[in-house]
């Protein structure tokens, strides 16, 4: 890609200059003023969100179907009801569920398509079975299912509550003499369209707090999702096989990626994420099984990441096929965290060691830009690239990775190639190639790809 080039007058340069330093000097005072607290600095959920929409021609509430709200009564049936007359009216509905009361349901599917649009509003908690025996002859994958919605809205200020300490004394990534068995995801959205999930707390999911498999014109915004460090595979947001997903303004605290992008999903964008404890914002993992996978065009602008076993990664397994391409992680502060910038294309997360594979998920075209903080592993910068598909078209600029300890950080690469701009630290490993050494911006990162 050619170098960009601007023109402009020297006054209007100049005030250009003024209003983007402007900016800058601004959002750093702000930043230290609160101390680096993301906390403050981000929407927490609330009831009661003075924010003005247009009303919904209907409105029902899980009360009126015999809901009791006491956390013991089994108030599953009120839901589906609420749902059943809501997706089949002809106007726009909006489910109520109300606050300052606990509803105890069970797993649960909730389909479309639906006559209208529907914003299921939760201001009181939901809460899953403690036992997962709940779960016997179901599918142990889902509680809350919703699939095939067109506009679904949620929102609310309320509480999801996967119990999941049980299945979590269950799993084989807690102790390993207990068999490996399936977990549901809190809740999950499958072959949904232009929806809405903003402005909820989901905590101690039984596994994956929130997923989206299918989906198409996602936003999400304004959550806060809370597990303990030690609770396995609970992965905050999950995106699986969807396009054009956004999501913003959001806390994740859990024991697993805080976000995860997974195979056939484009265009994402992540933007101001305070992220940690975890596993990072992550890429993958692609390829298991030697399987083909492709994410490309993902943007993540705007994160504060802390004590988590990674940072930003793409992480593959050996023998898969497919491309990670495309893909901008830029504005992202780092604390205290464990291998700040990584790709990994020998990703292996079993208790058996993984066979040499000589094909793998090619991945290029990634940059890292303006990434500031400091590493809890002397390796800051890591890119372990595959023999057979190395990296290609990686890209550093404005990156200051110091140790938490005050040691020393360092780079590791293998196979991989690229170029960087400006300040990097710690020093950068790429093998330059006549291919990378003009290029600013990677290829195949238009204005638009976003």
């Amino acid at each position: 890609m050619k170098n960009l080039g601007f023109l402009c007058s020297r006054s209007t340069c100049t005030i250009v200059l003024f209003v983007y330093v402007s900016v800058l000097v601004c959002f750093n005072v702000a930043i230290h003023a609160q101390g680096f607290d993301f906390d403050s600095l981000l929407q927490f959920p609330r009831s009661g969100s003075p924010r003005t929409r247009p009303r919904a021609k209907r409105v029902l509430s899980v009360t009126d179907f015999g809901a009791k709200g006491d956390g013991h009564h089994d108030d599953t049936e009120a839901l589906e009801t609420a749902w059943r007359i809501a997706c089949s009216s002809p106007v726009r509905t909006r489910i109520l569920i109300p606050g300052g009361y606990t509803y105890l349901v069970h797993p649960v599917e909730l389909g479309g398509p639906c006559g209208s649009k529907i914003t299921l509003m939760i201001s009181g908690t939901i809460v899953a079975p403690k036992n997962p025996d709940a779960w016997d002859g179901l599918n142990p994958r889902k509680w809350l299912y919703f699939h095939e919605v067109n506009h679904l809205h949620f929102a609310g200020g309320g509480t999801i509550n996967g119990m999941g300490h049980e299945w979590w004394a269950r799993s084989c990534k807690r102790n390993e003499t207990n068999p490996c068995r399936h977990a549901p995801n809190a809740l999950t959205f499958h072959k949904c369209k232009n929806l809405n999930v903003h402005n909820l707390m989901i905590v101690n999911s039984q596994q994956m707090h929130i997923a989206f498999t299918n989906c198409l014109r996602v936003t999400v915004s304004n959550l806060k999702v809370i597990a303990p460090a030690t609770s396995p595979n609970t992965d905050g947001i999950h995106i699986s096989a969807s396009r054009g997903v956004e999501v913003k303004n959001s806390i994740v605290k859990t024991g697993d990626d805080c976000v995860s992008i997974v195979s056939n999903s484009s265009r994402v964008k992540i933007r101001n994420i305070s992220c940690g404890p975890g596993h990072g914002i992550s890429i993958g993992s692609l390829g298991k099984s030697n399987s083909w996978a492709q994410v490309h065009n993902v943007l993540v602008d705007g994160a504060f990441i802390s004590n988590t076993e990674n940072g930003v990664r793409i992480k593959t397994w050996q023998g898969g096929s497919g491309y990670a391409a495309n893909m901008k992680f830029q504005n992202v502060l780092m604390e205290n965290v464990s291998y700040p910038i990584i790709i990994d294309q020998y990703y292996c997360d079993s208790n058996l060691p993984c066979a040499n594979q000589t094909w793998a998920v090619k991945v290029e075209n990634i940059s890292f830009v303006h990434i500031k903080g400091t590493s809890a592993t002397e390796e800051a910068i890591r890119f372990a690239c595959s023999d057979s598909q190395p990296c290609e078209g990686l890209y550093l600029e404005d990156i200051q990775l110091v140790s938490y300890t005050s040691g020393m950080t360092k780079s590791f690469c293998w196979e991989a190639y690229g170029s960087s701009l400006g300040l990097v630290q710690p020093a950068p490993c790429l093998t330059c190639t006549d291919g990378f050494i003009q290029r600013k911006v990677p290829a195949g990162l238009p204005v638009g790809s976003f």
